[in-house]
């Protein structure tokens, strides 16, 4: 199906996004805004038409976060408010095993990703071959999997856990020894906060392992009472010289409660502005870093998707089925 209703002109684009415009004017100057508008207003039709709902990333650039979407948070958020949705069309403006998460708790609904090329470097660090490898190596040893991983690597594994709940999620196992996969760096953060033995695997986020402790002192030094934010998928290095080490929620939830007069986040470059739109008066330095895979998606994509209904995300049953019982498994005990 295309889109049947004319589209907004510019000039009523602008008239009906001006709140929207006004409310990013921190982070999007204004003159910039006509390059937005048209799409907000169109997208904004097209949620309506489709009985459809966008869930977006926090990752996500300001005119998305703020503009179009319905949901926003990090990838646990996500994953819970997928669940409670009514729409028929998910819209997952992210990466695609977001989009994958989004279609295992929804599996009657359509999920669409506005690219499907928009991967993970972690979820392209493991195969659900190198799963079954390990655990015929580590027999009897259960399988905790980051949910930045591919469906198939998910019905491998015992349960998932984000960087929100991951400690929770291994010692709720009861086990003395798990294996983690597939961020070593997230794997070895939590390993320093609990007498659970982690095994890690050698898969790293492209973004946060960019960042380093070195970088964090020169920061410090340059911004006196600089509060520095740190993504558990940094360096342990990196962590250790931060103040607080957490989610994007956790990072976010921080920002929001203690108010730091200058404050980094160690980690996307779109978080930052999603942030400060949230926190005027608090100043945000920006070293950060882009992931790649997050930009391929765009207000046009998100359009086009609605418009054609194309990038729908299907799951084979049987491996939906196991990839399903490890994210719910996280769910009952998140």
């Amino acid at each position: 199906m295309g889109y049947l209703d004319p589209a907004p002109t510019l000039a009523e684009a602008l008239v009906r996004t001006a709140p929207i415009r006004d409310r990013l004017s921190s982070v999007i100057p204004p003159v910039e805004w006509p390059a937005f508008a048209e799409d907000v207003a169109a997208i904004q039709d097209l949620k309506r038409r489709r009985n459809a709902v966008i869930l977006a990333h926090n990752y996500q650039t300001p005119e998305i976060y703020h503009g179009v979407a319905d949901v926003v948070g990090d990838s646990l958020a996500l994953a819970r408010k997928a669940t409670e949705t009514t729409a028929d069309v998910i819209v997952l403006a992210g990466v695609h095993f977001m989009a994958e998460t989004a279609k295992l708790l929804n599996p009657e609904k359509t999920v669409l990703i506005p690219d499907s090329a928009a991967g993970c470097s972690l979820a392209s660090s493991i195969t659900a071959e190198d799963v079954r490898l390990l655990r015929a190596a580590h027999p009897g040893v259960p399988v905790v999997t980051y949910v930045n991983t591919s469906a198939a690597v998910k019905a491998e594994s015992d349960i998932c856990c984000t960087s929100a709940n991951a400690r929770r999620v291994v010692e709720s196992l009861g086990v003395p020894k798990v294996i983690m996969l597939p961020d070593e760096y997230l794997a070895k953060n939590v390993a320093a906060e609990t007498r659970v033995e982690i095994l890690a695997w050698r898969g790293h986020c492209e973004v946060h392992e960019r960042f380093g402790a070195a970088e964090v002192r020169a920061l410090r030094a340059a911004h006196p009472g600089l509060v520095v934010l740190a993504h558990p998928e940094c360096m342990p290095e990196v962590v250790a010289e931060a103040d607080y080490a957490g989610s994007t929620a956790g990072m976010s939830s921080y920002v929001a409660r203690e108010r730091p007069a200058r404050v980094v986040l160690l980690t996307e470059c779109s978080m930052s502005d999603n942030v400060a739109v949230e926190n005027p008066g608090v100043e945000f330095i920006r070293p950060c870093n882009l992931c790649p895979h997050m930009k391929r998606i765009s207000l046009g994509k998100i359009r086009s998707a609605l418009e054609t209904m194309s990038g729908e995300v299907t799951i084979p049953s049987d491996i939906a089925a196991r990839a399903r019982l490890a994210v719910q498994r996280m769910l009952d005990i998140a």
